[in-house]
């Protein structure tokens, strides 16, 4: 029987996915800035057996809604929002098997110095930093660093596949696994004829260089990877090893998890290759009634505004333009194609605010699961059935309680049934995850590693 696998999903800014609960007042997420608040966090989801936090970010302002960011000011939506990475030491430092997926931009970030960040996390960690590769969607990033706007949505994923070829070239090529031979007696820390400069001349990137870190554990970082347009898909189904998928209905996310394994396999990867995580929320209690109220009670604190602002940035539509039951016009989006193609199929080709606003109860799109830890458990292990999926990555409501409620009440009923963890396996994340701790030989970053390089 397949393990289920959770991931606490999470950003370093007050509020993440559903807004407006910061106002509720036992959530704690206004600590954000406190270090004490990140490793306290760390301790707790180890404790608990999570797989992992995985840090989301964005590098821009949610300022589609009403051409303004003075809404996502208001309801503190993802802004401010400070750097993810900064946090993942601190907290690896305070615990040995918990993983850090953190989300970097590499539209944004030169490969040359984001791979030896990755390298220094994985060194840092002991091997259990992943990377969630993300293309943006927001203007306002774009604007941020020059640019008049962002690129168009497939040139994003063309020159993300250029990316990762540097990437890899470093991570995997640069330097022969024995490169280190630290001989004190003859003074001689690394060989020189093990380590070799990089060549790169493409349509986005040019570099001659050697990466400046020694092999990491992993040498790259476990790649995860959000996009589900057909690009995306084709994108995830070269460089991913850990998917991330949102969806509503189970036979919709099979469709999508179904489609990508299909590529994934037709370009020669296994199917044990491919992990994949669904985004879930999650309230419960000890009865059906005690979580219905726990529901209640957190919904009655849940932004529409907040709701929309999020919704506006990544359908890029500006919602407030638009009545409650005025048709939304679509048209193509350069923000994230798969959202608005998974608006439409769940609204209805006439979708309307008020058939949004029905959707975000919690102040996001994402329903949740409300239940007894029972009836939960069995949610949970019928989305593993039917979606063919790995694991969660479940979204923050009122934290820390959100979390200790799976810990205490859904954990144990799984570890009963034999399909949850009791222990932590020894070895890195990839090791964890995939029993190995580098990039397969097949994958198409394992090609360009020492002995395997065309």
């Amino acid at each position: 029987m397949r393990e289920i696998r959770f991931n606490a999903f999470d950003m370093n800014c007050v509020s993440h996915i559903q807004h407006g609960l910061w106002t509720h007042p036992r959530d704690q997420s206004n600590r954000y800035t406190e270090l004490a608040y990140w490793t306290d966090y760390a301790k707790r989801l180890e404790a608990g057996l999570f797989d992992g936090i995985f840090l989301a970010d964005v590098v821009g302002v949610y300022d589609v809604y009403g051409e303004s960011p003075d809404a996502a000011l208001r309801g503190a939506v993802q802004v401010p929002v400070n750097d993810p990475m900064l946090l993942v030491p601190a907290m690896a430092a305070v615990t040995k098997h918990l993983s850090f997926g953190v989300t970097a931009n590499l539209t944004y970030e030169q490969p040359f110095l984001f791979a030896r960040r990755m390298s220094t996390l994985d060194h840092l960690t002991g091997g259990r930093i992943g990377w969630n590769i993300v293309t943006g969607y927001l203007d306002s990033a774009a604007k941020a660093i020059g640019l008049d706007a962002q690129m168009a949505h497939d040139d994003r994923y063309d020159l993300a596949d250029e990316y990762m070829d540097v990437i890899y070239k470093l991570l995997e090529g640069s330097w022969d696994d024995d490169a280190v031979v630290f001989d004190r007696a003859a003074g001689v820390y690394a060989d020189p004829a093990k380590v070799r400069k990089i060549s790169h001349e493409g349509r986005q990137y040019r570099l001659d260089a050697m990466h400046l870190s020694a092999p990491s554990p992993q040498r790259t970082p476990v790649l995860y990877q959000a996009g589900s347009s057909t690009r995306g898909r084709a994108f995830a189904a070269t460089h991913a090893e850990c998917v991330f998928v949102n969806g509503q209905k189970m036979e919709s996310v099979r469709d999508l998890v179904d489609d990508i394994r299909a590529r994934a396999l037709a370009g020669g990867r296994t199917a044990d290759d491919l992990k994949v995580f669904v985004g879930a929320t999650i309230i419960t209690g000890r009865t059906e009634k005690e979580a219905q109220e726990k529901f209640e009670d957190y919904r009655s604190h849940a932004s529409s505004e907040a709701a929309l602002v999020h919704a506006s940035a990544s359908l890029g539509i500006d919602f407030a333009r638009y009545d409650l039951d005025e048709p939304i016009q679509t048209g193509k989006s350069d923000a994230i194609v798969s959202n608005v193609e998974a608006m439409t199929r769940s609204a209805g080709p006439q979708w309307t605010k008020r058939k949004l606003l029905d959707q975000m109860i919690l102040g996001s799109r994402q329903m949740p699961m409300v239940g007894s830890a029972e009836q939960i458990a069995d949610r949970l292990q019928e989305w593993m059935e039917k979606a063919d999926v790995d694991g969660f990555n479940l979204s923050r409501t009122v934290v820390p309680e959100c979390f200790d409620d799976v810990i205490e009440l859904v954990i144990p009923i799984l570890q009963e049934r034999g399909v949850y963890k009791t222990g932590y396996r020894e070895g890195t994340l990839r090791e964890k995850l995939f029993g190995a701790p580098r990039l397969p030989a097949r994958h198409v970053g394992g090609r360009y590693r020492t002995g395997n390089r065309d």
